[in-house]
C-alpha cells in the first residue's frame, strides 16, 4: 500500500512538473503578445511586422498544447501501470526476450524509431485476445493473442500494428482537449506566483483524467475504425521495410476471427471485426491473400520463443 502510494505520488509530481513547463512557456508567449501590442500602439513597430510576430506567437502557442516526448512517457508509464493492475505480466524470459527482439527491430524501421526512454515489449499472462500500446512506448501482448499467431510474420504484424498506434499518436489523441485547456488556463495568468492548493488539486485531477481517458479507450471502448485501419496501414509499411510478409497480419486476423467469441472482452469489443480489417487490408494491397512462406530459421526462432505459449 505504502509503496503504491509513493509510486502514484511520484508519477503525479512528475506530471505536475511537466504541466508547469507547458504553462511557463504559455505565459512567456502571452507576455510577448502584450509587449508587441504596446510597441505597436506607441509607433515602435510597424503594424504589419507586429502582426507577423503575433501570428508566429499564436503558432508556437498551438504547438505547446502538444505534449513533449518526456510528458508522453510519464503519461504512458501511468497508463502502463493501470494496464498491469488488470493484466498480470507473463514472467517467461524466453517469450519476453523474443518479443523484444522482434519489437525493437520493427521499431527501428518505423516512422518513430527514437522515443523517450525507448520501446518496451511485454507478454501479459491472460487468455483474453488483446494488445495495448501506451504513448510512452510500452507495448503489451496477451498470451491469448500470441496463440492467434502461427508464424513470426504474424507476431511481427501484431507488434507493427501497436507501433503504428504510437507513431500516429492515437493514445494521446484520446485525451479530451478540454482537460489540456483547463490545465493551461489555470496557471497561464502568472508565471512567478505560487499555485494555490485548489489549482494544484485541479492539475492533479486533469492529468489523472488524461490517464483515465487513454485507459478507458484502450481497455473499454477501443479506437475509432479509422484509427484501427490507419494502424493496420502503418503496420503494412513497417513489415515491408523489414522483409516480413504483409499477409502475416491477414493470417493472424483469420485465426483471430475463428477464436473470438462475440461479446467477450478484448479485441471482440474494442476492434473492428477481423473480416472487415482483412477486407480493408486487401483493398489497399490491391491483391488477393497468399499463404505466408516463412524461412525455416525464422519459424524455428518463433517456435522456441512463443510456440508453446
Amino acid at each position: 500500500g505504502g509503496c503504491a502510494m509513493k509510486r502514484d505520488s511520484l508519477i503525479l509530481f512528475l506530471l505536475l512538473q511537466a504541466s508547469l513547463v507547458i504553462c511557463g512557456c504559455q505565459t512567456m508567449l502571452t507576455a510577448t503578445e502584450k509587449v508587441t501590442t504596446q510597441a505597436e500602439s506607441i509607433g515602435m513597430l510597424h503594424p504589419s511586422y507586429a502582426q507577423s510576430i503575433k501570428k508566429s506567437v499564436s503558432a508556437v502557442s498551438k504547438s505547446i498544447e502538444e505534449f513533449t516526448p518526456e510528458q508522453e512517457y510519464y503519461i504512458g508509464r501511468s497508463v502502463a501501470a493501470v494496464i498491469l493492475t488488470k493484466y498480470p505480466p507473463f514472467t517467461n524470459q524466453p517469450a519476453n526476450e523474443y518479443l523484444n527482439l522482434i519489437g525493437q527491430t520493427l521499431a527501428q524501421v518505423s516512422d518513430m524509431p527514437e522515443i523517450f526512454r525507448g520501446y518496451r515489449f511485454l507478454v501479459l499472462d491472460s487468455d483474453e485476445i488483446n494488445a495495448f500500446a501506451t504513448p510512452g512506448g510500452h507495448i503489451f501482448i496477451t498470451r491469448g493473442l500470441l496463440r492467434c499467431c502461427r508464424n513470426e510474420d504474424a507476431v511481427a504484424a501484431v507488434l507493427a500494428h501497436e507501433i503504428g498506434h504510437i507513431q500516429l499518436k492515437h493514445g494521446i489523441r484520446a485525451i479530451k482537449k478540454a482537460r489540456i485547456t483547463d490545465a493551461l488556463t489555470t496557471i497561464a495568468a502568472e508565471s512567478a506566483r505560487t499555485l494555490a492548493p485548489s489549482e494544484v488539486a485541479m492539475l492533479t485531477e486533469t492529468f489523472g483524467g488524461a490517464i483515465m481517458d487513454i485507459t478507458t479507450t484502450l481497455i473499454n471502448n477501443g479506437y475509432s475504425r479509422s484509427f484501427e485501419y490507419e494502424a493496420d496501414d502503418a503496420a503494412q509499411t513497417i513489415l515491408r521495410r523489414l522483409g516480413y510478409d504483409p499477409n502475416g497480419l491477414v493470417e493472424m486476423l483469420m485465426v483471430m476471427g475463428k477464436n473470438l467469441k462475440p461479446g467477450e472482452a478484448g479485441f471482440a469489443k474494442t476492434h473492428p471485426a477481423p473480416q472487415d480489417r482483412i477486407d480493408e487490408i486487401q483493398r489497399k494491397l490491391g491483391g488477393k491473400y497468399s499463404t505466408v512462406q516463412t524461412p525455416k530459421a525464422r519459424q524455428a526462432r518463433f517456435v522456441k520463443g512463443v510456440g508453446k505459449i
